[in-house]
C-alpha cells in the first residue's frame, strides 16, 4: 500500500521552486502563480495515479510543463500571430541585396567574439544581459524562441501550438537569432571588449 501524500507538506516543499520555474517561462508573476495553483489542483486530481516512479518535484514539474504548454496553446488561439511583429525586430537592415544574394551590411556585420564561451557562460551578468535581450523581442517571437532554444520543445509542437507553417516558424527563429545576436553583441560582447 502506498504512503499517503501530505498535501500541505507538498506545497511547502515545492511551491517556491515551481513558482520560479513558471516565472522563468511566462515572465508574469500573476500568471506564474495561477499556473502553480493549477498544477496543484491537477496533482490532487491525479494523486491516485501517482506511482512514485519519480520524485514529487519531478512529477509536479511535469504537470506544470503541461500547464505552461496549455497556456501557450490557448494564448496562440486567442491572439493570432501577427507577422508585423517580426518587422519590429528591424532585421531587414542587417543585409544588402545585390540582386543575386544577400550580404551583411557593413554596419551590422558580425564581429569576432574573442571571449571564452565557458568563461562567458559562468558569468551571471551574461544571463542578465541575455534576459534583457530576450525581453526586447516581441512577446510571441520570444515565446517561440524560448520554447525551442531554452525549453527544448520540438519545433513541430511549437508550430502546432502557434498555428505556424514550417516556413513562418523558421523565419521567426532566424530573425529572433539575428536580433539576439545583435543585442548581445552591442550589450555584452563589444562592451566586454571595450
Amino acid at each position: 500500500m502506498q504512503e499517503k501524500i501530505d498535501l500541505d507538506q507538498l506545497v511547502d516543499n515545492h511551491s517556491d521552486y515551481l513558482f520560479r520555474y513558471a516565472l522563468a517561462k511566462v515572465r508574469d508573476e500573476s500568471l506564474a502563480e495561477d499556473l502553480v495553483q493549477e498544477t496543484y489542483l491537477a496533482a490532487v486530481k491525479s494523486l491516485e495515479n501517482y506511482e512514485r516512479r519519480s520524485t514529487e518535484r519531478t512529477w509536479l514539474t511535469a504537470i506544470l510543463k503541461f500547464k505552461i504548454a496549455d497556456h501557450y496553446r490557448k494564448y496562440s488561439k486567442e491572439t493570432a500571430f501577427d507577422i508585423t511583429e517580426l518587422e519590429q525586430l528591424g532585421t531587414e537592415k542587417f543585409f544588402t541585396n545585390d540582386g543575386k544574394i544577400l550580404n551583411w551590411s557593413k554596419q551590422f556585420r558580425p564581429t569576432r567574439w574573442n571571449l571564452s564561451p565557458f568563461k562567458t557562460l559562468e558569468n551571471s551578468e551574461f544571463y542578465e544581459v541575455l534576459e534583457g535581450c530576450l525581453k526586447d523581442l516581441p512577446d510571441k517571437v520570444e515565446s517561440v524562441f524560448r520554447l525551442r532554444e531554452i525549453d527544448g520543445v520540438d519545433s513541430t509542437e511549437i508550430q502546432e501550438a502557434f498555428h505556424l507553417s514550417p516556413g513562418n516558424y523558421w523565419v521567426i527563429m532566424h530573425r529572433a537569432r539575428l536580433s539576439l545576436r545583435r543585442c548581445m553583441e552591442v550589450n555584452w560582447f563589444n562592451a566586454e571588449i571595450g
